[in-house]
């Protein structure tokens, strides 16, 4: 663009239409890339908005069939591991009072009450 702001191009015919083949090719790869992205940004959209609520109490359990109660975490905490369930405050008190190990990181037993 010397000058002025107007791009430089050639003047013959076939390199115009090169040019003009090789832009839109581009234009077209551009147009998949931004679908693409809108995919994915509507379905993580769409998994926040389906995802559960994170849950007041979590029960951790040991590794194995039957295994016993491990430790109680407040809902979302980092240090719960992957067996967990849901478990309301009644049962929280119960399992730290019956004994269950309160965790150390997100402490239970002191969003319950149950320790000052």
């Amino acid at each position: 663009m010397p000058g002025g702001g107007t791009p430089v191009l050639p003047s013959d015919v076939p390199r115009l239409r090169t040019l003009r083949t090789w832009h839109a090719m581009w234009v077209e790869e551009i147009d998949k890339a931004i679908a693409l992205a809108e995919k994915r940004d509507k379905e993580r959209r769409q998994g926040e908005e389906r995802r559960p609520p994170t849950p007041d109490w979590v029960m951790e359990h040991g590794i194995g069939a039957g295994a016993p109660e491990a430790e109680v975490h407040v809902g979302g905490c980092y240090a719960a591991g992957h067996r967990t369930r849901a478990i309301s405050r009644d049962q929280a008190v119960a399992a730290i009072t019956g004994g269950v190990r309160a965790c150390s990181h997100c402490r239970p037993d002191t969003e319950l009450g149950l320790l000052e």
